[in-house]
Formats: structure tokens, sequence, C-alpha cells
């Protein structure tokens, strides 16, 4: 399908250092951007369908690199049916999986960890909620995991591990595993803070210095947050991406952020929400904290935003996140809030308002065009005004 987004007033990239784009059209085709700029009569015609964006602002479809999936669009911890479709309401085309540690009677030996990972992995191969991508299959660092373990299931293309909720005596024995895991090719994450849920122990600085894994996973806190006075340590001496949460401690949040732009570290400053957990179930999570840390700072929103977008792709190696040709297309349309002070989806953010979604696109389909059932609703009028597919993009459905 070749789909075009015309009459765009502002093009947040997903790259902080060039944070926009010229040009008030995107093209996109075969899931995949063509091309930003302006596009002529003859590339409209030739396309599918048209949206004109009404001069609201586009952004990059938001990755939340910390969803706690557990099998189809349903989680078992707060009973809650079809909310990953509701957080494509909420601008997040992307969710990553904390891994399946919610699946009831999950398995914690070896072949059991493995198969959980693969069979999650394939599930969600095949299965797009509301047509937002979820990456399944994270598998749990377990004890007696071996390396020919992690390399079996790295051929069936599990890519990503989670520490943080193994039988250990102590976090110092995931190191081993961490290891195993990053020498299969493996991105690790892992729980920081306090435990979180009976099963998890708290993972602090010294445990992380220990392990070294790739993201520290909520490190304001999931929800309780580890000591201040292992911020600055663990920002100027690892590598580890910072991975704040909507459900962690806000003010921590905020510390980390700061020491990260001190440090010049803040390509590894990440958004998610670490939901659902007791927390609940949060569609606006992901915007919510883009807006807290903007408001609350003073870093501007296109920063969050790519905190969101382009930073999560760089770090978890995905070909999303960015408004660039032959990146996956995936994009929102946003814009102030009606009724609200401001005029721009970012002069809102900023003001401490949730941006308004008016439209949202993966693989470059027109998922819903004109309103979000979850965000207040735009200030402007985003219209398809060419549609040759025959088909409701409107989202009126729902």
């Amino acid at each position: 399908m070749k789909v075009a987004i015309v009459n765009i007033k502002t093009i947040v990239t997903g790259d902080w250092r060039n944070p926009f784009a010229k040009g008030d059209s995107l093209l996109m085709d075969k899931g995949k951007i063509r091309k930003i700029g302006t596009l002529s009569t003859t590339e409209l015609k030739q396309c599918d369908v048209v949206v004109d964006a009404g001069g609201t602002t586009a952004c990059p479809g938001l990755i939340d690199s910390q969803v706690h999936i557990t099998f189809g669009d349903y989680t078992p911890r707060q009973q809650t049916v079809g909310f990953l479709e509701s957080y494509l309401h909420g601008g997040v085309t992307s969710n990553l999986s904390a891994s399946e540690v919610h699946v009831p009677g999950r398995p914690k030996d070896p072949e059991g960890v493995k198969s959980l990972a693969v069979a999650a992995l394939k599930c969600f191969e095949n299965y797009r909620p509301g047509g937002a991508r979820v990456y399944g299959g994270c598998i749990i660092l377990e004890p007696g995991l071996t390396q020919a373990d992690f390399d079996e299931v790295a051929e069936k293309g599990v890519w990503f591990a989670k520490a943080g909720f193994g039988a250990v005596k102590t976090p110092f024995e995931y190191t081993p595993l961490v290891r195993m895991a990053q020498k299969a090719g493996m991105i690790v994450n892992c729980h920081t803070g306090g435990a979180s849920i009976p099963g998890s122990s708290p993972i602090i600085g010294k445990h992380l210095m220990d392990m070294r894994p790739d993201v520290s996973f909520h490190i304001n806190g999931g929800p309780i947050a580890m000591p201040d006075k292992d911020f600055p340590m663990i920002v100027k001496e690892t590598g580890i991406a910072l991975q704040i949460c909507q459900a962690g401690n806000i003010r921590t949040a905020l510390m980390c952020l700061n020491l990260a732009v001190e440090n010049d570290q803040f390509d590894r400053f990440l958004i998610a929400t670490d939901t659902p957990t007791g927390t609940g179930v949060m569609p606006l999570g992901m915007i919510k904290s883009i807006t807290e840390m903007a408001t609350l700072s003073d870093y501007p929103p296109e920063w969050m935003i790519a905190a969101a977008t382009g930073n999560v792709a760089k770090t978890y190696r995905l070909n999303s996140g960015f408004l660039q040709r032959g990146k996956d297309a995936d994009v929102l349309l946003i814009d102030a809030p009606l009724g609200g002070s401001q005029k721009t989806a970012l002069d809102a953010i900023k003001h401490g308002d949730l941006a308004a979604v008016g439209a949202a696109f993966t693989d470059g389909i027109p998922r819903y065009v004109g309103r979000s059932r979850n965000t207040p609703p735009i200030t402007r009028k985003i219209r398809i005004v060419q549609n040759k597919i025959p088909y409701d993009f409107s989202g009126a459905k729902h």
C-alpha cells in the first residue's frame, strides 16, 4: 500500500541531535518511509491513500520498551483484554516484552524458560493487535541455563533477555548468565531498584556494576528506586542504557535525565512505562512520561519524543523510531489538545498538557485517522482526501 501524508506543519524526526526535518509531506510504501519533503501531484495520484494532516505535527510512533505481555492481547495481572490495541490509541506503535513473567504458572526450569521465550516470539510474529508491533520472547534468566541453551534459542530468533525474576540467591549470580546471553548476541535487560513483586530481588548500583546489562529497566524504580548515590556511578562509569518508566519514581527520573544530559549521555536515556503492573494498564503512559520529563525539566519536548522513539530504536537495534527514508513507516500525527491554552503539540507538551493523537500508522497503513479513543480531541482536522482502498480508516468502529 502506498500512502502519503500532506500538509504537515512540523516533522519531528526522533533524532534529538537533528530533531526536525524540512518539508510538509511523507511518502510511505511497502511498510517503509520512502520520502520526506514535498510531494508532487503525480506522486500523490499514484498513492492508494492520501491523508491531509491539517497542519498537525508528525513524529515517529512511540516504542514502549517495557510492556508486561503474556500471550494475546490480555494481561492476567490486571484482568484486562485489549490493552495492547488500547496502547496504540495512546501512540504506542511498538511494544517490547519485559519477559513473559506474568504468564500463569510460568516455568522456571531451563527447558521451560526456553520454550516460553520461543513460543512468545513465534506467536507475536503472527499477531499484531490493532496493527501494533509486539516483540515477544524475552527469555527470563534462570539458574541452570548454559551457553548452549542461549545459543540454541538465539538460533531460533530470541534476541533479548531479562534478569531480575530468576531463582538466584543473590543478584551477583546473574553475572555469568548475562555474559552468556550477551555472547549469544542478545540484549540484556535488568530489573533495577527494590523488589516489585514476590519472586523479584532488589537490584542496585553494585549489582549493575558487576552484571553490566545492556539496559537498566526502570532505573527510576519499578516502583522503588535504587539509592540516589548509585546513579552517578552508573551514568559515568558504564554504558548501560538508562530506562525510566511511568510506573517509577518521578523525582529520580528527573535526576537521571539531568545526569544523562550533563554527562553527554542522552542517547542512553529511554522512556518506557513498565505496565501493566500494580500501577495498572496505562494507554497514555508513554505520552504522560514524555510530557512530565519535558515540562519538569529545561529540555525541549522533541528530545523527550526522541527518548521514546529514536533512542529506544538504537538501543534495541530496531528499524523504527525515526522519520527517515528506509525506516519502518510507524508514524503519529499529534496536535495540541482541544480546549488547551497552547497552539501546537510541542508547545502543549512543554506546557504540561498531553498531546492529542489524531492518527497512527504502522507499516505505512493508517490504523486510525481523525481520532484516538484515548487522548483528548485534536485542535485541527485530519482527514483522508484520497482513498482507493475499500476500507474505513477513521477508527469510528472503536
